[in-house]
């Protein structure tokens, strides 16, 4: 079972990493900036111990890229890049002690999907992954061992620190760590101070969280409990969402050889209860928030791996090897398709209905050579335009308007009391409506431009009225979205204080109790 590994797995699997590993780079040199990785860059420009909606850790990564190879897209974009290699990586270490043939095959397998050819994007879910799945494999090790000696309950507080920075990463480390209790507390008791040495190690990345969100208005908790779940209801396509997103993500390919080897596959989940929690707690976890809400494709992606590793220690050999064969033809229609959009022009696709979004994604510095003025102030209408505008710029473009429940780091960084008597242009698609915008300036006038065939539009506003603008905008803002329970202490609330001067604003509204 640790035999060396043949000669044509090793080539299949520096064939596969490597060929994946390039596609994936020519990806994140010709693509243009998202808008969410433009948000995030901001998290890379100002570092910090969080950020509104999520905690730091992206940030970081980003700060830490620009630093070492320049303020470029591509540098921003090297995490990404390299972790489905990492994970990999992280998949030998944690499972091929048990069996390397079988191991090998999880890795092939794992980078055989298109997710692991295509995705060259760095989002808040890169770290996530990469310290959910060190985590994950650093517990198994432990679990592997047969004896509770020091380098058991090392590996424990090993798996507890990766877990703390999983969490430091985005919430839904979480699942992670319930997954693990859920484990210990049913068939592991014994194990009760690995239990508690990992939850010890774990708890720096919480408290951390919880010190920041303290001084920040509870940012993180707002938008991730409250904001972004108000009006979810129950509809029968979200759970059926979710099936597609995994029959999608594990590829039909996979999907059809678990069900055909349903026997074994079930067999392999009774005898090894480890794996099989790590994967039935967040399935389930997921598939009930899946009843009231969308759940995106990339939230289950930190265990996401453990599927390959189930499938090819479940499997035999030779239904591994029909597996990887359709799962590669899976992949070719990607890769036909990648190919195809690659091969068209920018004028090729003048009739799909987000044209606009890709003249403003592809040629940003040309348009805002259009709009851009001495002494003028540019925002946009939403997030996602300003955050483009603002990367391209290297300067902050904050968004007009109240905005939505996502990415509100405007919140924390932007006091528009700086803005009060200046000239400022507003960016936007669609032909605004002048009277909206009349009683912020003493005068405003519209500005239209045209870019590759495509009209866009900028309200320039004439002395900005800072008194109106927070007593009309910023007070439907802080009653959406800042109603913090009274019960949570608080430090410091940017917003509050740039509003209305105090940490909490309640004197202004309705208790938030």
């Amino acid at each position: 079972m640790n035999a060396p590994l043949s000669p044509s797995l090793i080539r299949l699997l520096l064939w596969t990493g490597v060929l994946s590993l390039l596609v994936r780079t020519w990806i994140g040199v010709t693509f243009p900036i998202t808008g969410d990785e433009a948000y995030f860059y901001w998290w890379g420009v100002y570092p910090d111990w969080g950020y509104y909606d999520h905690p730091p850790m992206a940030g970081w990564a980003i700060a830490a890229m620009l630093k070492l190879f320049g303020d470029t897209t591509f540098a921003m974009r090297i995490p990404a890049l390299l972790l489905p290699t990492a994970l990999g990586a992280a998949l030998w270490w944690g499972f091929s002690n048990v069996d390397r043939e079988k191991t090998a095959w999880a890795i092939v397998l794992f980078w055989l999907t298109p997710i692991n050819w295509l995705n060259a994007l760095i989002t808040t879910d890169t770290p996530l992954i990469f310290w959910s799945v060190l985590s994950i494999c650093a517990l198994v090790r432990a679990e592997q061992r047969a004896h509770q000696d020091r380098n058991t309950y090392a590996l424990h507080a090993l798996s507890g620190l990766f877990l703390g920075l999983a969490f430091l990463s985005k919430y839904f480390a979480v699942v992670i760590g319930f997954a693990y209790f859920v484990y210990f507390m049913a068939f592991r008791r014994e194990r009760w101070l690995g239990l508690a040495l990992l939850v010890l190690a774990a708890t720096p990345g919480p408290l951390v969280n919880l010190w920041w969100n303290m001084g920040h208005g509870w940012a993180n908790i707002m938008f991730n409990v409250y904001n972004r779940n108000q009006g979810e209801v129950f509809a029968w396509h979200k759970p059926a969402l979710y099936l597609l997103t995994w029959a999608y993500l594990l590829t039909p390919g996979f999907v059809w050889f678990a069900w055909k080897e349903r026997t074994a596959m079930v067999a392999f989940t009774r005898q090894h209860k480890l794996l099989a929690t790590l994967i039935v707690v967040p399935l389930a976890f997921f598939a009930l928030i899946a009843l009231k809400k969308v759940v995106g494709l990339h939230w289950v992606l930190n265990f996401y791996p453990l599927f390959f590793a189930w499938l090819a220690f479940a499997l035999p050999l030779a239904q591994i090897k029909r597996t990887s064969q359709w799962m590669a033809v899976f992949l070719g229609v990607h890769l036909v398709a990648l190919a195809a959009m690659y091969s068209t022009q920018l004028s090729d696709w003048k009739s799909v209905k987000i044209y606009p979004e890709i003249v403003r994604s592809y040629r940003t510095q040309e348009l805002l050579a259009q709009v851009q003025a001495p002494n003028t102030v540019l925002m946009a209408t939403s997030y996602t335009p300003a955050s483009i505008y603002g990367q391209t710029l290297k300067t902050y473009v904050p968004v007009f308007g109240t905005g939505s429940f996502h990415a509100r780091q405007d919140d924390l960084l932007v006091n528009f009391a700086d803005f009060d008597g200046k000239t400022v242009r507003i960016i936007g698609f669609s032909l605004p409506n002048l009277d909206a915008y009349r009683a912020y300036f003493d005068s405003v006038s519209l500005i239209t431009v045209s870019q590759d065939g495509v009209p866009f539009y900028a309200v320039e506003g004439q002395n900005f009225k800072w008194a109106v603008y927070r007593d009309t905008v910023l007070k439907d803002i802080f009653q959406t979205r800042h109603q913090i329970p009274s019960w949570l202490p608080m430090t410091g609330c940017p917003f509050c204080q740039h509003y209305c001067g105090e940490v909490r604003c309640s004197n202004l509204s309705d208790s938030a109790d």
